[in-house]
């Protein structure tokens, strides 16, 4: 199918922004599944492109006038096509394997997690991938605005609620234990099919994990499933904090008040 994706963030500060630094992770990459017809990212400066280590499209804005307001526009239309069993058609990449089975303090592993990976028997198919998603639904249940973006796997499992980006730390959490290498995805959601998570999560985070008979496969532990067609990557790390949209730093600008609209609606559908 094909995506029409639209994503809007908006940073306002009650006094002048001197210094600012952003690190802008919102170009899709075409691969083996998704296909990025046309894109256009608009910014308040002039942008600074490269790949990072993990083959994510960066782009660097540095702005060192005053300013209140900063606004980051993503447009564009992806291409998706049907995954098999969530099988990403890819090879394990530039990154070795091992990277992604060593920790990070978002996914830090604590015995409840151990616990719990320990706990379903064998993870060496796709759809016990799906199982061990579908046991932490069950466990943590999602709700929108629970948990901050500095959140861990171990607090969301603490407090039984979380969004994506908590069950997707947590699945890591769960598949680092089993010395399983796994990776967070950020990128989009077509949710016509997802009411139970609405379209305030069309910004989305799922994973990766390799299996050494399947290679990646792709999970959507908010859902229960194997990310397919509905969804757009945008990039890939051991966690949030190496795939997140945006992160940055500021000198000045006092408080921060921060606006998000994603719209991804089908444009073209297959058969």
């Amino acid at each position: 199918m094909r995506l029409s994706i639209r994503h809007q963030t908006r940073y306002t500060y009650d006094s002048p922004v001197l210094y600012s630094i952003q690190q802008i992770r919102l170009t899709p990459n075409s691969a083996p599944t998704q296909f990025v017809a046309n894109w256009d990212l608009s910014v308040p400066g002039k942008l600074n492109t490269s790949l990072d280590a993990y083959g994510n499209t960066l782009q660097t804005l540095v702005l060192t006038r005053p300013i209140t307001e900063m606004t980051f526009t993503a447009t564009g239309e992806v291409e998706t096509t049907p995954l098999q069993d969530g099988r990403l058609l890819e090879g394990p990449g530039r990154i070795p394997l091992e990277h992604f089975t060593c920790t990070t303090p978002l996914t830090e592993v604590d015995p409840a997690i151990l616990d719990l990976a320990n706990g379903m028997g064998d993870l060496k198919s796709p759809s016990s991938l799906v199982n061990l998603a579908q046991t932490i639904r069950g466990k943590v249940a999602y709700q929108t605005g629970s948990t901050e973006v500095t959140g861990t796997a171990a607090e969301a499992l603490a407090q039984g609620k979380g969004v994506c980006q908590d069950h997707a730390h947590l699945f890591i959490a769960c598949c680092r234990a089993r010395n399983l290498p796994a990776r967070y995805v950020s990128g989009y959601l077509e949710t016509s099919n997802a009411p139970e998570i609405g379209e305030q999560a069309a910004s989305h985070a799922w994973v990766d994990v390799w299996l050494e008979d399947c290679g990646w496969i792709s999970v959507d532990v908010t859902q229960g499933q194997f990310a397919s067609e509905q969804y757009c990557r945008l990039a890939v790390g051991r966690d949030y904090a190496a795939a997140a949209p945006l992160r940055g730093m500021r000198v000045g600008g006092g408080n921060e008040t921060l606006s998000v609209d994603v719209s991804v609606q089908v444009v073209v559908k297959s058969f």
